[in-house]
């Protein structure tokens, strides 16, 4: 068993690393121009489907619908610019890395932080999930052999973060630095190199400009009506995945280094800028250069009045502003392809750096198993990072690693977490002024509470837009997932209420009285190296009564033992129980709980032999009636067991423990003799 362990030690030393002493910790937190990449590239990554996920939408309507594209785009920047300067208040005032789970927990109570808690879980697993999903089409594209197996790279991509944070937060996050950098520049001059060519009039029209798209039934006469107007709000939600990722920085404030509130306040208003005008200039861009996109040109496109060519590729929007703007430059497509598949790569790697934080929180506070709340060897939440994986990659397989489809499943989570993590502050600020009487900090707290106002009223009406345009479209799958988490949760936090109710104890003093009297039982099949300690320990702890118990197999067993046993003098009593059957557990149980009965006040302790192979295979040739026992008794009441090990290979090292004592029977059995149980 030892050599099992130690196997499986320095396996896990290999995989994951070596462990961290207590002290390299501080030198693990993270300054801001890492902590950006860390936790800031989900928001910033969206822009690689944001922009795609908005023309999808609205291509529903046939082309002339996406002239309302830089609209909708404008739009989901203002709602971005308005949460990220509501969540700055939110780092300053609770700067500890609760995030939205902390403010609602401290100020509306136990079951809205639930609600929130099990939206952000989903949450944190659809961004993983997304992220890598686009991560493998962008792939697909800078290498072809990729892209009929999107679903085994996003998959292995998935297992490779989880190995990368399994080994420690602080090389995750410097290595997020290069591409999300990378991401910006690249972005970046794309954009700026479009809106110069746009303003000299020199900016060119997308391949994809040439086909036609076929409005779906619904929306032939174009964006009127009612059904227009939920199509446009449908694009709305969808372009809002912008939006993910910005509670990130808040649920992990912990990790900047000092001045924390600071720094992350500061990581939060660089991601605002970046972001929104990164997601702007590419969709004004899309619409600017007549990009088409549609998640099925083979039954949505249509060329010169006919069915396009089959097997045609519509690229996603980025690709196709770099075939414009670069003038279908193939090494410069590779290179914004393969920056792009960074970049989303990074934003999983901040939401399992965020999620893990966030079940730390709940574990701690009796939401979720003990397990994932303490850190592994390299200061990583280890259970957390686990508990994330798995799902997520049942969702991609699920989904086939569609971007399309798992968006579905996206935001209104984000949001819902987004509003009452606003109604909290507003609460918050509210406390805060009922004791404040500095002029100067009552004059902050009000601004702060008039931004989390505007940001409440706000989230709210985008909750509503986003339940409404995408329920039925596969947000009630996220909903039933949070509603499967609450109970949960709500479940694993009872039980553990009940149990500490049932271990507290009232009066320490009381707790203090002895069992009257203790009742020692040996288990043995032979009295052999290992059952004799176990009868010597059994009677150096000086029980009022004591009996070897042996199972009865056949006559001959029982005349060997009972002459083992006469010939060692022994002072305790030797009782034999039948086990007409060939089981061991069941007469031992039954003559145990018997005595139980008839000494309901008397403490039972059960003295276990067992002894210690030194190769795990030889276990193999050894049965586990030991531990079949230990499993039945310890859920036996009255009785206590203890296991007397004795290790094979290493008899020459044992140091006898017994000593000399007198031959006089424990006290409780005056007469020596044999018993016989049926």
């Amino acid at each position: 068993m030892v050599i099992v362990q130690n196997t499986l030690a320095r396996f896990k030393r290999f995989i994951f690393g070596r462990p961290l002493q207590t002290v390299a910790r501080d030198r693990s937190l993270l300054p801001k121009r890492i902590a950006l990449p860390a936790f800031a590239s989900g928001a910033l990554s969206s822009v690689a489907y944001a922009p795609d996920e908005i023309l999808l939408i609205l291509s529903l309507a046939g082309f002339g619908a996406t002239v309302y594209a830089p609209w909708v785009g404008l739009v989901v920047v203002a709602v971005l610019t308005v949460v990220i300067i509501s969540y700055r208040q939110t780092v300053y005032a609770y700067p500890s890395g609760g995030g939205d789970y902390e403010v609602v927990s401290k100020n509306l109570g136990r079951k809205p932080a639930l609600v929130v808690a099990s939206a952000l879980i989903v949450d944190y697993m659809l961004t993983v999930a997304v992220s890598v999903a686009a991560a493998s089409r962008y792939l697909g594209i800078v290498f072809p052999l990729f892209a009929n197996h999107k679903v085994l790279v996003a998959v292995s991509v998935v297992v490779l973060l989880t190995l990368l944070h399994m080994r420690g937060m602080r090389q995750t996050g410097r290595g997020a630095a290069l591409p999300t950098y990378l991401f910006m520049l690249v972005i970046g001059s794309l954009a700026v190199a479009g809106l110069v060519k746009e303003a000299w009039g020199t900016l060119g029209i997308a391949p994809s400009a040439t086909y036609d798209i076929i409005a779906t039934d619904h929306f032939q006469g174009g964006l009127t009506g009612l059904a227009g107007a939920f199509l446009i709000l449908r694009a709305f939600s969808s372009g809002c995945v912008a939006l993910t990722g910005v509670e990130t920085i808040a649920n992990n404030v912990p990790s900047f280094r000092k001045p924390k509130a600071q720094n992350a306040a500061a990581t939060l208003a660089v991601l605002g800028v970046v972001s929104g005008l990164l997601l702007f200039s590419v969709v004004h861009l899309a619409s600017a250069t007549k990009i088409r996109y549609v998640e099925d040109p083979s039954t949505q496109m249509q060329l010169h009045g006919a069915p396009v060519p089959e097997g045609t590729v519509v690229g996603p929007v980025i690709i196709q502003l770099t075939r414009v703007i670069f003038d279908a430059n193939n090494i410069i497509i590779g290179i914004v392809g393969l920056v792009t598949a960074l970049i989303l790569v990074t934003a999983a790697n901040s939401a399992v750096k965020g999620f893990p934080a966030l079940i730390s929180v709940l574990a701690k506070d009796g939401f979720l198993p003990r397990q994932f709340y303490t850190r592994g060897d390299k200061f990583s939440y280890s259970n957390g990072i686990l508990l994330l994986t798995v799902p997520t990659v049942v969702l991609i397989v699920l989904m086939q690693a569609s971007v399309t489809g798992l968006i579905q499943l996206y935001i209104i989570g984000v949001f819902l977490s987004f509003t009452l993590s606003q109604l909290g502050m507003i609460r918050h600020w509210d406390n805060a002024l009922k004791t404040e009487i500095d002029a100067d900090l009552r004059r902050r707290y009000r601004h702060s509470r008039r931004i989390n106002m505007i940001g409440g009223i706000l989230t709210t009406v985008v909750v509503a837009v986003v339940f409404i345009a995408k329920f039925t479209h596969g947000a009630w799958l996220a909903v039933l997932l949070m509603a499967a988490f609450f109970t949960l949760m709500l479940a694993i936090s009872n039980h553990y209420t009940s149990v500490r109710a049932e271990l507290d104890v009232p009066n320490l003093s009381a707790a203090r009285v002895l069992p009257t009297r203790v009742h020692a039982v040996i288990l043995v099949s032979k009295l052999d190296r290992p059952s004799m300690r176990a009868i010597s320990y059994a009677r150096a702890t000086n029980p009022t009564s004591a009996e070897i118990l042996s199972v009865v197999f056949d006559e001959e067993h029982v005349e060997t033992l009972k002459a083992q046993w006469e010939k060692s003098g022994l002072p305790v009593p030797l009782t034999f129980v039948d086990a007409p059957y060939r089981d061991v557990t069941v007469p031992i149980m039954k003559h145990i709980r018997g005595w139980r009965r008839r000494n309901p006040g008397e403490l039972v302790v059960v003295y276990l032999p067992e002894y210690l192979v030194q190769h795990w295979w030889q276990g193999l040739l050894h049965n586990h009636t030991v531990l079949r026992l230990k499993t039945t008794l310890l859920f036996t009441p009255g009785v206590v067991v203890a296991a007397v090990p004795w290790q094979l290979g290493n008899e020459h090292k044992a140091t006898s423990l017994v000593r000399v004592v007198s031959e006089d029977p424990v006290d409780g059995d005056k007469s020596l003799g044999e018993k016989r149980g049926s």
